[in-house]
């Protein structure tokens, strides 16, 4: 076939190279994008006709042969499965090649799916939490499951208290008492599940970590210059111009940003649902200038292409739902350009939280924004209330004469 965006396609995959271009602008690729698409699927067909292969055997296993070569013949582009996985999508979607096969798992992931499911079942774990403490326990779990299993002798409480002890040496305070917690939330699984006779739990030890004695907020103008830094006559522009507000404004988190469902706005009455952490989800007022701002990326941003009911959407296609680590990264670049070096989303949130304190915002009411569960996790704000302390402090004695 001559003629299809500029590429010659030969090959058993010729066939299907219309359709695919038609799926790819259904997905939002642009022209050159779907150019450079068909570029690769044209040397893949080449390569399979070349080894003898036809469309039946295409799958991961072929698509990582030719990645192989293709990176042999001096290739600098397009060497990873993610090039090919539109291909493979599409075609998995016509039923030209089969599904492609779960993989074996070893007794270690074995153990850690049966953790997982636990966590996400019997505990109300979001995904992600679950993921988390299957990433933290993943060493210890490997060091005691064999074939048949968990071995029980090698979960013994001076094992269990050797191995945290071992991770405060080379991870920080607050990722060693998230591993705790994932420590005593598996073998409490192990407990329930028979695994072990009793619960060790309680020899996990206690992690102390000092909390940083001031939330790290930006300055109102530090703010306002990051707001400023997004070109709103830009697509990209308008998306991080909208969650940057929520998360200045609302104090949301960049999860929170990212699992913003289409659904979760309710324009006739202002509100805003937040769905947060353990599966929570509260109501919270949307306020107008957050409100306009999604409004215009809505209209004039977020492509018609969109897939799925995500307000926030990639940049590039495929059009899907944008991930915690990529509002992360909108902000972090969006303090670049503001000169501010690199900030995270979570200096946003202190930030609105002490911009509702000077307004005159009560500690009550910034938890009730904030959504904290406790009352003492607002209380640290109090601190930079310096206004507020100079009535409490005493003066400062006067020398002896």
């Amino acid at each position: 076939m001559d003629g299809l965006f500029g590429v010659r396609m030969t090959g058993p995959l010729t066939p299907f190279a219309a359709g695919f271009a038609v799926e790819l602008a259904r997905l939002g690729y642009t022209p050159l994008s779907t150019r450079d698409q068909l570029g690769v699927v044209a040397h893949f067909s080449r390569w399979l006709h070349g080894e003898g292969l036809q469309v039946g055997d295409v799958g991961e296993e072929a698509a990582g042969a030719f990645l192989r070569a293709r990176r042999a013949e001096g290739y600098h582009a397009h060497l990873q499965l993610a090039s090919l996985l539109p291909l493979l999508t599409y075609l998995r979607g016509l039923g030209v090649i089969v599904p492609a096969r779960p993989p074996v798992l070893s007794p270690v992931e074995r153990e850690l799916e049966r953790f997982r499911s636990y966590l996400l079942v019997e505990r109300g774990l979001t995904a992600a939490g679950a993921r988390g403490y299957v990433t933290m326990v993943r060493p210890f779990v490997a060091d005691r499951v064999g074939a048949a299993g968990v071995d029980p002798a090698r979960v013994t409480a001076a094992e269990v208290t050797s191995f945290l002890v071992a991770a405060t040496s080379r991870l920080g305070g607050k990722t060693v008492q998230r591993s705790a917690s994932a420590l005593r939330a598996l073998l409490r699984f192990w407990h329930l599940d028979g695994v072990l006779a009793a619960s060790l739990a309680e020899a996990v030890p206690k992690v102390a970590h000092r909390a940083p004695q001031l939330p790290r907020a930006l300055a109102p103008e530090q703010v306002t210059a990051m707001l400023a830094s997004c070109d709103t006559h830009r697509v990209d522009g308008l998306r991080d111009h909208a969650m940057l507000l929520l998360m200045a404004r609302l104090g949301l988190r960049c999860g929170e940003v990212a699992r913003l469902a289409l659904g979760d706005l309710d324009w006739r009455c202002g509100q805003i649902t937040v769905r947060g952490k353990g599966n929570r989800r509260d109501l919270l007022p949307l306020p107008v200038e957050v409100g306009q701002a999604i409004a215009d990326y809505l209209q004039n941003g977020r492509p018609a292409t969109a897939i799925g009911r995500s307000v926030f959407v990639r940049v590039k296609a495929p059009h899907r739902g944008l991930t915690s680590g990529g509002v992360t990264q909108a902000v972090a670049a969006a303090s670049r350009r503001a000169g501010l070096g690199t900030v995270y989303g979570h200096r946003l949130r202190h930030s609105a939280a002490t911009a509702m304190l000077a307004a005159g915002g009560s500690l009550a009411e910034i938890g009730q924004v904030l959504r904290h569960r406790r009352p003492l996790t607002t209380a640290v704000y109090a601190k930079v209330d310096i206004e507020a302390l100079r009535t409490l402090a005493r003066p400062w004695p006067q020398a002896a004469s």
